[in-house]
């Protein structure tokens, strides 16, 4: 029945027996590997889930797949007498010409799996045009969750964008959650001249305390680690506030550090406290472009007044 089934084929499709052998180990492997990894996806999903250890395991087992799955139709194809590597120098050497941004891309898939300048999940700026979280790393592009544009504060878009690997050879990648963990973030305060801006200054460091109390004991400890890899060093890490005037009013503004994916909530919770703070002090007043008259005689400092 098989040799007559062989024979049909044959007839058929106008291939010898050796070919006819390696097409279908050919499909038996492609088919066997697939339900290998169908099986072993399952399995992971049904023990965790955890997205990170999901998605890990989702990319692991796709690269093996492909690597023995490669390997199997090498082996299957290719006479022993051949030479393999002058083979694929040659098939290298055209698809380098032919495809010149497909082989980038792949470097860069490769430098990334080497050097690591980024990981799923953070937050990444490619120089000063695209902001994202990485959510997906593939052999010729990298996907990002598009964060600012028209939003404000860091936060989301909604849209998925997918970036070419070459970038990182020739472009400047900024990762905002590599190493220390933290940024520093500035809130600028603007209150009257006629303001008591000491006071003012007082209130916004009590605040600014309050809610980075947790956060600068977990950044020291952040930065003796990252001091390890990077000369990193910074003598203070406690909220500051700086003075320093406008043209309409005393500009202060406070310095503190935050989590990347935690600033808008936390500059929030500081203007709601800033707000309720200086609506409770009568010599404390937000400053804002406004127009007014100045009489230097009547106003001025008595020792600097013209004589009349």
């Amino acid at each position: 029945m098989f040799d007559e089934v062989a024979k049909w084929i044959q007839e058929v499709t106008r291939l010898n027996a050796e070919h006819q052998f390696k097409i279908l180990f050919s499909a038996l492997a492609i088919f066997l590997l697939w339900m290998l990894r169908r099986v072993v996806k399952r399995i992971v999903w049904y023990n965790t889930e955890n997205p990170g250890v999901r998605y890990r395991w989702n990319k692991g087992i796709g690269y093996t797949y492909i690597i023995l799955l490669t390997l199997i139709l090498l082996r299957v194809w290719f006479r022993p007498s051949w030479n393999v590597m002058q083979f694929l120098a040659l098939v290298s050497a055209a698809l380098t010409i032919a495809l010149q941004d497909l082989v980038r891309s792949f470097a860069g898939w490769l430098y990334l799996l080497w050097k690591r300048p980024f990981f799923v999940g953070d937050r990444i700026q490619i120089d000063n045009d695209i902001v994202g979280d990485v959510i997906d790393i593939r052999a010729f592009k990298f996907s990002l969750n598009e964060v600012g544009n028209w939003v404000h504060a860091d936060q989301s878009t909604g849209r998925v964008m997918h970036v070419p690997n070459s970038v990182v050879l020739n472009k400047t990648i900024t990762n905002f959650t590599e190493g220390f963990h933290y940024i520093w973030s500035e809130l600028p305060v603007l209150v009257t001249f006629e303001s008591n801006w000491k006071e003012a200054k007082k209130v916004l460091t009590e605040i600014a305390n309050q809610h980075s109390e947790k956060v600068s004991k977990r950044a020291e400890s952040r930065l003796k680690e990252a001091s390890k890899k990077y000369m990193l060093f910074y003598h203070k890490l406690t909220p500051i506030v700086y003075t320093s005037v406008k043209d309409c009013g005393v500009l202060l503004t406070l310095r503190f550090l935050v989590e990347p994916r935690r600033r808008r909530g936390c500059e929030e919770a500081m203007w709601e406290d800033i707000l309720d703070a200086f609506n409770d002090r009568k010599d404390i007043d937000f400053a804002y472009p406004t127009q007014r008259f100045y009489d230097n005689a009547t106003e001025g400092k008595k020792g600097l007044t013209p004589p009349v």
